[in-house]
């Protein structure tokens, strides 16, 4: 009993005032400093008689105490996500909510299981009984989520505790999304922006199959602070097929009972296989792998362009066709398989590996190039220069490479360095190769989501060859002939000249005589030898008839 009239019992019993206005029938109770043992059901009743305990009750007041534990203000941005983690240790198997106070807290959220994640309206929900948190996720912000928040939990019946979290929602950052595609076993460098007033801790998440951004643990995953603060990159190396899907850049802030954490640029990683090649008119095999996490979720394969991606056919039995196209569905792998038979020109392009989520994730894609029946057969000599034209559509890469088989040319293909493009509406690249030598001959493959095989034949001009070898060998046989002829005025003895001695003395005795003839002389001299003991031989200086002659005595 608190108050009692005519006893005047408790009328002012320490923090509760009574203000009893018996003429008007109202009983007014003021209750200071009010705390949590104050909570609970007040009654307020007449004694129907005296002397006994017969009440009427007129009026039953339940008295719940909120504790307000602290106030936290929080920024989130359009577009963005935002997390908050409410602390009650204390309170770790109790009932927990979130409600704003714009609405009288009338409305609260609460997850309806323990120990794992609830979505309840616009919001997501995980109370987790081992630290006694509770953790309110939400997704896809905008100004309407602006506001004041009351972060609680029921301590009893009617007493509870909460943070209040006052939430301001900005205008997106400039580069919010980003877009990242890596061929499987690459490394790829991923660069987040995050507000510089959250410079406390740095956050790289993945989105799960509930889209719950979740803490990578893996040595793949590399943070890499730069500067200004407000960027920062992470490394993912070696990528594999669970690597694909929607990340998350982040800060993480902690006050005193509440950690919120504000995701604001969103990463979409799109794995690139390498490309498919089929033959016009023959088959393909197009061949998707996934996560196995995302084996409950519905997957089909796309054909994409630039304006929206069409669904070609979805995994919903393990095997189904529908007109050329057949998939098995290879949950044990974790793959399916989609095979397109009597393939066209039209039948390539990119194609999308899908998992139909909540909101579609695309996150493997490949190529289908069609090799077209029709060759390029070039017949050059060397030395010559060479154009070839290759359709091309716009959206594709070009390509131009050199190789036996189409497969080989991975990625790019190998482009020539004099390769231009033709800017006409034709839909075609021009490439240019000069001064051709035999070692250009070889198959090329020319095109770009839809490749023509060439066969390039480069040869040597033999007419020259034959003009240059004639030239050779009228020059090999003047040669010839003037050494012969050389040869032989060297050996014809003239008139009055005699054999040199073919077999060597030492007793040989040798002189030289010069004669010289003058135009005034008036005749030559002449001398006679011994033709057994003396031999002759001379040579023509000049004009002037100077002689030089050796004279041998042959030995007796």
């Amino acid at each position: 009993m608190i108050y009692k009239t005519k006893t005047n019992m408790g009328k002012n019993k320490g923090r509760f005032s009574v203000n009893d206005y018996t003429d008007k029938g109202q009983l007014i109770i003021t209750i200071t400093d009010v705390r949590s043992e104050d909570a609970g059901v007040y009654l307020c009743g007449v004694q129907r008689n005296r002397g006994s305990y017969s009440y009427s009750i007129i009026t039953a007041v339940h008295l719940n105490i909120m504790s307000q534990v602290g106030v936290v203000i929080v920024s989130g941005y359009s577009g963005g996500q935002i997390i908050f983690k409410c602390h009650h240790p204390q309170y770790k198997n109790n009932p927990k909510y979130l409600c704003k106070e714009s609405d009288g807290c009338s409305e609260r959220k609460s997850p309806s299981v323990q120990d794992q994640w609830m979505k309840n309206g616009d919001v997501s929900l995980y109370d987790d009984t081992t630290a006694g948190v509770l953790m309110v996720y939400f997704r896809d912000l905008n100004a309407g989520d602006a506001g004041t928040y009351r972060c609680g939990v029921k301590v009893s019946q009617y007493t509870e505790s909460f943070t209040e979290i006052q939430m301001d929602i900005k205008q997106a950052l400039t580069h919010w999304w980003v877009n990242k595609s890596v061929y499987v076993g690459d490394e790829v460098n991923i660069s987040c922006q995050i507000p510089e007033e959250h410079q406390v801790s740095k956050l790289f998440c993945k989105e799960d199959e509930n889209h719950i951004c979740q803490n990578i643990n893996t040595s793949k995953v590399k943070l890499n602070d730069l500067s200004p603060k407000s960027v920062f990159t992470v490394t993912i190396s070696n990528v594999t097929v669970r690597d694909a899907g929607v990340y998350w850049c982040g800060a993480e802030t902690t006050e005193r009972d509440l950690t919120f954490i504000s995701l604001t640029t969103k990463v979409q990683l799109n794995l690139i296989m390498p490309p498919v090649f089929g033959d016009e008119g023959g088959s393909a095999q197009i061949i998707c792998p996934y996560d196995p996490i995302y084996k409950s979720k519905s997957k089909y394969l796309c054909k994409s362009s630039t304006t929206d991606r069409n669904p070609l056919i979805e995994t919903v039995r393990d095997e189904m066709k529908m007109n050329r196209l057949t998939v098995i569905y290879d949950m044990t792998a974790s793959v399916f398989t989609v095979n397109i038979t009597g393939l066209t020109a039209e039948d390539a392009g990119k194609y999308c590996c899908t998992v139909r989520l909540e909101t579609d994730v695309i996150y493997l894609y490949t190529h289908l190039i069609i090799i077209m029946n029709e060759e390029m057969i070039l017949n050059k000599c060397e030395g010559d220069n060479m154009s070839i034209q290759c359709k091309h559509h716009a959206v594709f890469q070009k390509l131009f490479c050199k190789a036996q088989e189409p497969s080989m040319c991975v990625n790019d293909g190998v482009s020539l360095k004099s390769m231009r493009d033709n800017e006409t509406s034709a839909g075609v690249f021009t490439v240019n190769i000069s001064h051709l030598r035999e070692e250009d001959s070889g198959i090329y493959w020319c095109g770009s989501h839809i490749i023509t095989k060439v066969k390039l034949n480069v040869t040597r001009d033999f007419s020259m060859i034959i003009i240059v070898c004639v030239c050779v060998i009228l020059l090999l046989i003047g040669g010839i002939t003037l050494i012969v002829y050389k040869l032989r005025c060297n050996k014809t003895p003239g008139p009055g000249s005699a054999q040199l001695p073919t077999i060597p003395s030492d007793n040989l005795l040798y002189a030289a005589v010069s004669f010289h003839k003058y135009e005034d002389s008036v005749s030559d001299v002449t001398d006679t030898f011994s033709k057994k003991e003396i031999l002759t031989d001379y040579t023509t200086v000049s004009q002037h008839t100077r002689q030089n002659l050796l004279f041998y005595k042959r030995s007796k």
